[in-house]
């Protein structure tokens, strides 16, 4: 083997030592930029149960309210949470029963107000999805 041979056998294995290395720093950057993502991920999903959560709390609050508009954007904040976040449904569903059982009263011949009546039709609607 001539020296320019071996110069030129060394040169190679010397780039593809380098290449070797670069991919491995790439893949390095790679894992922990995922890993980045998936903690990035992770919190913006903690965040938004968070603000459900906040919403929950704010719109069971107001169906107790006076004002007809304030509870019937509470029921449809409800709703919207049930819809979004299907593990939340069933508790939605059940407080929104609830609430009906506890204040319910007897209408004669009048037709409840519309946001016992909002509230009737979603658990119905509800009821029939789960059997």
């Amino acid at each position: 083997m001539s020296v320019l041979e071996l110069s030129e056998l060394l040169r190679n294995g010397a780039l593809a030592l380098v290449a070797l290395v670069g991919l491995y720093l790439a893949w390095k950057r790679v894992f922990a930029a995922n890993r980045q993502a998936e903690a990035s991920t992770r919190q913006a999903e903690l965040a938004r149960r968070d603000f459900v959560a906040e919403l929950f709390n704010r719109a069971v609050g107001q169906l107790s309210d006076d004002r007809l508009e304030v509870r019937l954007g509470a029921v449809y904040t409800l709703r919207q949470i049930a819809e979004d976040f299907p593990d939340l449904a069933e508790p939605v569903y059940r407080l929104l029963a609830t609430y009906i059982r506890q204040n319910s009263k007897d209408y004669g011949d009048l037709s409840p107000p519309p946001d016992i009546d909002e509230i009737m039709k979603m658990v119905q609607r509800w009821l029939e999805l789960k059997n």
